[in-house]
């Protein structure tokens, strides 16, 4: 059992809402952290995925009714979005009666829908809370971890797997399960062949903007379907959209958004990868590096950062911005070298981006300054003064 720095955070939650939503893709631990959770309520916990489960909520007001003063736990809650109205009358009723605490903890795969209904329903009554795959901070130490990590990705039975290639097999059935099952469940009526290799195509694109016409042309759909397929998989949290960083800059910009597969280690199974050496040697180490990095640092960073990438027409590039509320910006340019030399190219774009401080993200190694306001820092260093501040 490995210890998510998310159970705090959800017990929080839970003392300020009636109602918490703990979302993520499939398989990413969601029902393991909510049963394990260290609550003062007692729990009551239905998989809605199951049959048994489902037949209790036949008539949902007679059966949570009777629940009042437990903490209820509805997994698969994407199965039975009626219940949301349910819920909110059941709200409603025991805050007239001085409950103010939590009384439901919903967990699911979001989708566009799911997170409209419940939205709507619940207003003023619901928390969301995404839940990502294990990641850096909360593994151990040891020096193999991180690469480990990186090439396995952060799915816990991916990542404890016996070795690299059960892991890959382990990524492999859990892509396949969306593509054969979940995804056509979403309303997606291509075929389990054309979605995987929609998946594939957009591995190969790691880190990159996608050419939406170009794509659909090679699968013979649309771009309007392409789009609808990456928002899709950005909703079920599979991939990531890290948009471009705009401002009347007098500048040419780039202002697509960039896309990455979330999990490395579904990322490397969609590559054919086997191990790391193999990694280590493919075209896609430097982009998979890349998105493994800015995965990591948004898992641990604050809601309230606005995260980007810059990018201008002539090539200057930053891989990652963040914008703090107060105002500083952090301009974070990912190497995979243990001794990054600082160019005019980044210096000019963090005039550009106004950027207080900058940051050579290494692999591993001592940080050291690279000029007044940029240093060069190891991923996990970087990770530990996040955490801290």
């Amino acid at each position: 059992m490995i210890s998510r720095n998310h159970e705090k955070l959800l017990i929080e939650r839970l003392g300020d809402s009636p109602v918490v939503a703990l979302l993520g893709s499939r398989q990413v631990g969601k029902t393991t952290l909510a049963q394990e959770l260290q609550h003062d309520k007692p729990t009551h916990y239905l998989d809605l995925e199951l049959p048994s489960d489902a037949a209790r909520l036949a008539d949902p007001e007679l059966y949570l009714g009777r629940l009042s003063g437990q903490l209820v736990i509805l997994d698969e809650i994407q199965r039975l979005p009626e219940l949301f109205p349910v819920l909110r009358s059941l709200v409603d009723q025991r805050r007239r009666k001085g409950e103010r605490s939590a009384q439901f903890l919903l967990l699911g795969s979001a989708s566009p829908d799911l997170l409209q209904q419940s939205s709507e329903t619940l207003a003023g009554r619901i928390s969301y809370m995404e839940l990502p795959p294990l990641y850096l901070t909360e593994l151990d130490s040891a020096p193999q971890t991180l690469e480990r990590h990186w090439f396995r990705g952060g799915y816990p039975d991916a990542y404890l797997a016996k070795n690299d290639r059960s892991a890959m097999r382990g990524s492999e059935d859990f892509i396949t399960s969306y593509v054969e099952r979940y995804l056509p469940q979403q309303g997606v009526t291509a075929n389990p062949a054309q979605l995987r290799r929609f998946c594939s195509m957009l591995a190969h694109q790691q880190g990159s903007t996608v050419n939406l016409s170009k794509t659909g042309n090679s699968l013979g759909i649309d771009g309007k379907t392409v789009l609808h397929y990456l928002d899709l998989l950005e909703g079920l949290y599979l991939v990531r959209s890290l948009p471009a960083w705009s401002r009347n800059a007098g500048k040419r910009l780039v202002k697509s958004p960039k896309i990455f597969w979330r999990d490395t280690g579904l990322l490397h199974s969609l590559s054919g990868l086997e191990n790391i050496e193999q990694l280590l040697g493919h075209p896609i180490c430097g982009h998979s590096w890349e998105g493994y990095c800015i995965a990591q640092i948004l898992a641990i960073l604050p809601t309230a950062v606005n995260a980007s990438y810059y990018r201008t027409q002539a090539g200057a590039e930053v891989d990652l911005v963040l914008e703090f509320p107060n105002g500083n910006i952090h301009a974070i340019e990912i190497k995979r070298t243990l001794s990054p030399k600082l160019t005019q190219s980044f210096r000019e774009s963090m005039k550009t981006l106004n950027a207080t401080k900058g940051t050579y993200l290494m692999p591993a190694g001592e940080s050291f300054p690279l000029s007044e306001n940029v240093t060069a820092m190891s991923l996990s260093d970087l990770l530990m003064e996040i955490e801290k501040s």
